[in-house]
């Protein structure tokens, strides 16, 4: 995505062009998005979508309208525009936000306030390049809402966000999944979602994991070829889906009655609407659930109440959608994993935060457009509202929100934050309404730091500062020399001293203010006392020194960030990583196994600890042992890095133990016929051996400097799915006088009985 600077100027634009909306802007139509159903005719031929999208709007503003304006993808092709059956007429102009076009129709008539409109539009959307947003394939086609292949007259682009509404799907294509009702038939894929949504479909060829009991209603979908193994983790996603419905129902009433969808996918991971959750298609092969995944499912399952049974509408819904719903997972993760496992992801989601924090906009004022949306907004605003959260005190804000989801039930302006913030500043009075703005319509600037404990009679005392705008009251905590921890309360004026005093004879050797980090801040280094080094600089320098293989210096800063959060993942395999590399081989492998035990492990955790561990077995001679780990590692890996580690390991380990599965002699040949066109500098010979619409780029990148040289051996095969497999390779090659090699790793899809190159999932060639 684009990143777009916001000036005031920019600001106004926005605010004047949005055509959905709940503020009565005077003389100004505002059309509300009431149902989409929209039906795709996709032609694999000539990979193009052809549409018909039916958009029934209401004008909840407060002047007649007399044109009705949606945004579409800036390569469709508009044919026709109908309204209430009549044919309109209409002209397309390029939007000045993302890569669309405005498409603005004429009505026929004024249409007056509270009245209702049905829009027709019949267009072409071709698809060049496949992606996670939009792909046509014979293996699997998908359009997604970031795609723009529908028209919409809002997007994410706008500080009110796109237009949810209940929708209707129909795609000629079997083995379609959508959201909603599945009502399929004949060869045709159709799809009715009664709750607030986007349209939107993903198709291929998956096995079905059923639920009963408490999981009722919840199907998991594996891709096809789905082992044992895998179909019983998709059960224990399953019941994980279902404990998350039964919690948030417990939190925010009865659960929407509709179906929800796990769905496992090569490409378009993390997207999910209205009960249908897009995941890793290798989640279903972890030993574990894995953090990522978990907030995914628990924010999923989140969104049918806010914004899925009650529409969230009108500028700052970010608030609500992102930060708002990613602060009830939370609350999720640490009744479900334990309170350990929850810090530990609150501290990653600090430091994603951290990372846009002094170029940050107002909570109540951002949207998609701005860079640091999807770092700030989810992060910073779970921050805010659990904030808030203590504040007015658990039961009473929970009971201003479920008061507020029953309210836009039915009100046409659904949940708005305005709204909201009514409503919880009358349960909570001025002072909650201070606060309410300071952590919703200012800047961020609160910075709070702590300085090192001072004897003073028979007590000890820390002085504080807060360099922020606004006062704040925060616990302190010090930890004595014989590991009490004692606490008090204070409050720090606005740019402003304070102090902590505590009642000990006993020494103090650590303070710290706000310990449970509740007020989202500019920098949480200066924290406490003594001063520990920045997290994601000395995570950052720690990576280096591992990189040069200096484990000395590595272990020193990897145990520094360790014995300061303890809880942090990151720091733990960095620090076993280095002890490893110093040849610390028991220290290390208890560190890795330690790993392995989190209730709740990143991708990475599991891939590294696993590569860790795997690395140990080889030293001491266990190969076949070994190579299982790089297995498991190569599964979980998610990150370049780590799949590279794991493949190459992996295939050191097998060569030691002698039991190296064999290659696959139909892609040995079809590696051959690949060479053969690559050399040949062809780019319709290349393009045979490739899927069409798959990685476009690297066939011109090969086709613009043909090679004098390429030789590539198949050293390792591994079938994925039926009709899936990865190829690890082997590369010489000389371009433009220039010689190189390395290693990579091609997935091969099977078509018609032959196999085709549809991705490059690692190039290590220099």
């Amino acid at each position: 995505m684009k990143t777009f600077f916001r000036t005031h100027l920019f600001t106004t634009l926005i605010l004047a062009s949005s055509l959905v909306g709940l503020s009565q802007t005077e003389g100004t139509a505002i059309w509300q998005v009431t149902k989409f159903d929209v039906n795709a005719n996709v032609q694999q031929a000539d990979r193009t979508l052809n549409g018909t999208a039916t958009i029934n709007a209401l004008n909840v503003g407060n002047a007649p309208g007399s044109t009705f304006t949606v945004r579409l993808n800036a390569k469709a092709s508009v044919k026709t525009a109908t309204v209430g059956g009549a044919t309109a007429s209409f002209r397309s102009v390029p939007e000045t936000r993302g890569d669309m076009q405005r498409v603005v129709i004429s009505l026929p008539g004024s249409v007056a306030p509270n009245a209702s409109i049905s829009v027709a539009i019949n267009y072409s959307l071709p698809v060049a390049t496949n992606t996670g947003l939009s792909a046509i394939s014979s293996i699997s086609s998908q359009f997604l809402p970031l795609s723009f292949w529908y028209p919409m007259p809002n997007t994410p682009l706008t500080l009110r966000g796109a237009d949810t509404a209940p929708f209707r799907v129909s795609v000629n294509l079997p083995n379609v999944i959508s959201s909603g009702v599945d009502k399929s038939a004949a060869g045709t894929s159709v799809f009715e979602q009664t709750l607030s949504g986007q349209p939107f479909f993903v198709q291929g060829d998956w096995d079905r994991v059923e639920a009963t009991g408490e999981g009722k209603g919840i199907t998991a979908y594996l891709t096809q070829g789905a082992s044992a193994d895998e179909k019983k983790r998709a059960e224990a996603m399953i019941a994980y889906t279902a404990a998350a419905r039964t919690y948030l129902a417990s939190v925010l009433g009865a659960a929407p009655d509709t179906p929800l969808r796990l769905v496992g996918v090569r490409r378009g991971s993390g997207f999910s609407d209205s009960g249908t959750i897009l995941l890793d298609a290798d989640a279903f092969k972890l030993t574990k659930i894995d953090t990522a995944t978990a907030l995914a499912i628990a924010e999923a399952v989140a969104r049918l109440w806010l914004g899925g049974q009650t529409p969230i509408r009108g500028e700052g819904g970010g608030a609500l959608r992102d930060g708002l719903v990613r602060f009830l997972a939370n609350s999720f993760l640490e009744k479900q994993f334990g309170r350990d496992a929850a810090e530990s992801e609150l501290i990653r989601q600090r430091l994603a935060y951290i990372a846009v924090a002094k170029r940050d906009g107002p909570l109540a004022r951002t949207s998609s457009l701005d860079s640091t949306y999807f770092a700030s907004v989810p992060n910073r605003g779970a921050m805010a509202w659990r904030l808030i959260d203590r504040k007015l005190g658990h039961d009473a804000f929970i009971g201003v929100l479920r008061s507020a989801l029953d309210v836009g039930k039915t009100d046409p302006a659904g949940l708005t934050l305005p709204n909201f913030r009514a409503a919880l500043v009358n349960r909570g009075g001025e002072g909650l309404k201070t606060l309410l703005d300071q952590q919703l319509d200012q800047v961020p600037d609160t910075d709070l730091m702590v300085g090192l404990p001072q004897a003073r009679n028979a007590e000890w005392v820390a002085a504080l500062r807060n360099l922020g705008s606004t006062d704040v009251t925060v616990p302190v905590v010090a930890v004595t020399d014989r590991g009490e921890r004692l606490s008090v309360e204070s409050t720090i004026p606005a740019k402003n001293f304070g102090e902590a005093v505590f009642k000990t004879t006993a020494k103090v050797v650590r303070v710290e203010i706000d310990p449970d980090k509740l007020y989202p801040q500019l920098d949480y280094s200066n924290d406490a006392a003594p001063k520990t080094r920045e997290i994601s600089d000395a995570l950052a320098e720690a990576t280096l020194q591992l990189g040069a293989q200096d484990f000395t210096k590595a272990e020193a800063v990897a145990r520094e960030i360790f014995n300061a959060y303890p809880r942090l993942q990151e720091a733990r395999i960095l620090l076993a990583r280095a002890l490893a590399g110093a040849n610390k081989v028991d220290e290390a492998e208890k560190l890795f196994r330690s790993a392995l035990d989190e209730p709740l492990p990143t991708t990475a955790t599991l891939a590294w600890a696993n590569i860790g561990l795997g690395e140990i077995s080889l030293k001491r001679g266990q190969a076949a042992e070994a190579a299982k780990r790089f297995t498991d590692a190569v599964i979980a890996s998610r990150d370049y890095p780590s799949s590279l580690a794991a493949r190459l390991a992996r295939i050191r380990a097998e060569a030691a133990a002698n039991n190296a599965p064999p290659v696959d002699e139909s892609a040995r040949t079809f590696i051959t016929q690949l060479t053969s066109a690559i050399v040949s500098g062809k780019k319709a010979e290349l393009e045979s051996r490739v899927v069409p619409g798959e990685l476009v780029k690297f066939v011109n990148g090969l086709v613009g400097t043909q090679p004098e040289i390429w030789e590539m051996k198949v050293v390792r095969t591994e079938l994925l799915e039926p009709n899936l497999l990865a190829a690890d390779v082997t590369i010489r090659a000389k371009q433009l006088g220039r010689e190189s090699a390395g290693t990579a790793v091609f997935v091969l899809s099977r078509i018609g009985g032959s196999w085709k190159l549809s991705g490059v999932e690692l190039f290590e060639v220099r």
